[in-house]
């Protein structure tokens, strides 16, 4: 069905205050300046300098007062005017050529007032050319006057302008509080400005010299950076502004670096400029319509019916839902921006017709001039808007529906699927891959920002591999083209469910293509390592939630299709085996409950085991690194088991030390563990110091003699003080008091003895002092009579 477009009467006018003044100065005088309020209520009228009175009104839909000016013969009237689109009361900001500024606001009291006036060329000899607007900026085109040694050079004189800036922030009473200015751009030449919701554009002039008339510039405040622009050489430039020189450019300087901008050119042939959403429309003498992209980039849109006949004749215009609508003196044309094809052409009964500006996002505007993104002209009959008609009985799907449903479609004829796709399916699996056509639905729209964001980085991922798919038909760098196009199914792949074919697709990419397919999951996943020798990841715990997921439901894997973290694991055995142990702790780190398929389901240590084969098969290291790095207490006991037969005593004493006070019980029973082995045999011997730390603090000295007591051998037969030849030397004393003074406390108790072994390990340090000897005297019997008794 074709679309019919509708032009539907909002108000004749009536309602505005002031409402003959404001038809007569609409009917009057075709250069008369037209601007509206963000909220719609408030129409703005500059007559140009030089107009009979009055140069100013304001007239206010509703209830208010308007605001009407007038200055004397001979003295300049405003050169622009604009609205401030932050504050609650309203208020605008009047602009003089000689640089005077005005802010003018209605407060609690009827009426409007003067709130601040200022000078925006203080040392005066300044005039100004243009003045600009942009969010919460006032942007001037200024011409400097020269010394009369350099008004004798015409080159100097053509390059006497300078672009200015000034910030704009709400303040109370004031309204607006002005900041310092400073310089944009140094000797440049006469510019025109024309500003967009993001972005300040500077075009040429009729006054522009002619060797740079084709040149524009473009200023994104957001992005600190210029863009220099020839449309008619298809070239375009970035420059950064270096905060060190205050996001100041000399022109000259700034062109002279760029190559092909100088090369001889005609000036631009524009009749008239437009700002938009999407960036600047222009239209030159021949009918045809351009767009100028933000990044510098020129779009034919299309060409009109019938071209402008010099600069008197009267255009404007305005984009709506992906249309480009042209107001061409009394002719209305409707151009699909997406084909440029003309849509519909009107006639109007007047040849004096405004576009308004859009209204700002988020600004709620009155019910009656609400036009669900259509667009707002205005003229001496009244306010109208243009849009698409809905058939009678069916309620207009949004913007958003309209892709993905178009997205269904186009995905439903290139598969094989038996079973319906729906929009729903396509959000949720982030299988969206729209071509550009489909995009052109959302130009001019204002859809939430998360599907503005979500529909650039699917047509950036289309665009390039619709490129790669070009390339590797013809055969260019066929094996980097294969690289590059895994890397992006590995990335679209991991931001989906990963089940059925997609997991199976996952599965062929990592067989065919591992190493960039790892490289594609490390992009993704952010996996980065530490000093420490550790993986750290920033991504979101939803893209982990996906790989941890175990798709097997407690079964084998069907037809030998991995779920995602075993194929991850599998892949690193086969690449870089040293970062398998890593990645599972990190991943142990970032799993959550009931990641798993509705039960609690294995370990993901467990799950990374089973990649490596069977028992007899795996490789030791990478078995032992898994045990000791999963946190749980069987399997890193079991991995102490496998150092001890293995006679790794120091790794096993470092696997205890290295669980802390979090596992106290396996702590002890490490211990109890390598205790047993000390008894028997002394290869621990040289180890000893680290076998007292890891003696658990609790242990009493009676209960580790009891646990010594239990690992010695039977003694056969009666003790003999040295072992025999090529016997296991016994365990001394002397390794037994470390272990003990290890379970004693540090001080001697001032109560009673708590064992009976504990005075063995208080030893006072010094022994008594030897009592002094004297000469031995040979005692005789008869000196003691008793004793021969």
């Amino acid at each position: 069905m074709k679309r019919a477009g509708t032009l539907r009467l909002l108000s004749d006018l009536g309602n505005f205050t002031s409402a003959a003044r404001l038809r007569e100065l609409l009917t009057g005088d075709p250069a008369v300046l037209v601007r509206c309020c963000p909220d719609g209520r408030h129409l703005l009228l500059l007559r140009p300098p030089g107009s009979p009175a009055p140069q100013l009104l304001v007239a206010v839909r509703g209830s208010g007062l308007e605001l009407e000016r007038a200055w004397p013969e001979g003295q300049p009237s405003p050169l622009d005017a604009f609205f401030l689109p932050w504050l609650t009361r309203p208020a605008l900001i009047l602009v003089w050529e000689s640089g005077l500024a005005e802010v003018w606001g209605s407060g609690m009291e009827p009426g409007w007032r003067l709130l601040q006036s200022t000078e925006l060329c203080p040392d005066g000899g300044a005039r100004l050319t243009a003045v600009a607007a942009p969010r919460g900026r006032l942007v001037w085109c200024e011409e400097r006057q020269l010394d009369t040694e350099d008004q004798s050079e015409q080159l100097s004189v053509t390059f006497s302008h300078c672009v200015c800036v000034k910030t704009l922030e709400p303040s109370g009473e004031a309204g607006t509080n002005l900041g310092r200015t400073h310089i944009l751009l140094h000797h440049c030449p006469s510019f025109g400005l024309m500003a967009s919701r993001k972005d300040l554009f500077l075009v040429p002039t009729t006054t522009t010299w002619p060797g740079v008339a084709h040149i524009l510039l473009i200023w994104s405040p957001s992005k600190g950076k210029v863009i220099v622009a020839a449309p008619s050489l298809g070239l375009s430039y970035s420059k950064n502004l270096n905060p060190r020189q205050g996001d100041t450019w000399d022109f000259p300087t700034l062109v002279r670096g760029l190559p092909g901008f100088l090369s001889p050119r005609e000036p631009l042939a524009v009749h008239t400029w437009a700002p938009t959403p999407q960036g600047l429309l222009l239209l030159d003498f021949r009918g045809q319509v351009s767009l100028v992209q933000c990044h510098g980039g020129v779009r034919t849109v299309g060409t009109l019916q019938e071209a402008p006949i010099g600069l008197e004749g009267s255009a404007a215009l305005g984009t709506f839902h992906g249309t480009l609508a042209c107001v061409l003196g009394s002719t209305l044309e409707l151009l699909d921006m997406g084909s440029g094809q003309l849509l519909e052409r009107k006639v109007l009964s007047t040849d004096r017709i405004h576009l308004l500006e859009p209204p700002a996002p988020g600004m709620k505007v009155e019910e009656e001039l609400e036009i669900q993104g259509g667009l707002r002209l205005l003229s001496a009959l009244g306010l109208f808007s243009v849009g698409w008609e809905a058939p009678q009985g069916l309620e207009l799907p949004l913007g958003k529906d309209l892709v993905f449903e178009e997205a269904c479609v186009y995905y439903q004829r290139r598969s094989l699927r038996g079973t319906q796709l729906t929009p729903k399916e396509l959000r949720h699996n982030s299988m969206f891959r729209a071509p550009q056509a489909l995009a052109s639905i959302l130009q001019g729209h204002l859809p939430p920002s998360t599907l503005l964001t979500t529909l650039r980085a699917e047509l950036r991922d289309y665009r390039s591999l619709e490129q790669l798919k070009a390339q590797l038909v013809a055969g260019d760098d066929e094996e980097a083209g294969w690289t590059e196009l895994a890397e992006h199914e590995v990335a679209r792949l991991l931001r989906t469910e990963l089940t059925g074919d997609q997991l199976a697709q996952f599965n062929t990419i990592f067989q065919a293509f591992p190493t960039a397919a790892w490289s594609a999951t490390l992009q993704v996943l952010q996996l980065q390592p530490d000093r420490s020798g550790k993986l750290r990841s920033q991504a979101p715990p939803d893209v982990w939630k996906k790989v941890l997921r175990d798709t097997t439901s407690g079964k084998g894997p069907p037809s030998g299709i991995l779920p995602p973290f075993e194929l991850l694991c599998q892949c690193l055995c086969r690449l870089e085996p040293r970062w398998l142990p890593p990645f599972v702790e990190l991943a142990q780190q970032q799993g959550g409950p009931g990641w798993g398929t509705g039960s609690p389901g294995l370990p993901l240590y467990r799950r990374a085991l089973a990649v490596l084969g069977e028992e007899e098969t795996r490789p030791e290291t990478l078995e032992l690194e898994l045990l000791l790095g999963s946190g749980r207490p069987k399997a890193v006991l079991q991995a102490v088991r496998q150092l001890v037969e293995k006679e790794q005593w120091e790794r096993a004493l470092e696997a205890g030390l290295a669980l802390g006070p979090s596992s106290p019980l396996l702590r002890s029973e490490i211990f109890k563990l390598l205790l047993a082995e000390f008894v028997q045999h002394r290869h621990l011997d040289s180890h000893l110091p680290l076998l007292c730390r890891l003696c658990p603090p609790e242990l009493a000295p009676d209960e580790l003699l009891l646990l010594l007591r239990t690992h010695l051998p039977d003694e056969v037969g009666a003790p003999a003080p040295f072992p025999e030849p090529g016997a296991e030397p016994p365990l001394t004393v002397g390794l037994v008091r470390a272990l003990l003074e290890q379970t004693g406390a540090q001080g001697r108790p001032s109560g009673p003895l708590q064992s009976p072994y504990e005075d063995i390990l208080w030893d006072p340090g010094t022994p008594p002092p030897t009592p002094p000897r004297g000469p031995i005297t040979t005692l005789q019997v008869s000196d003691y009579p008793g004793l021969e008794a």
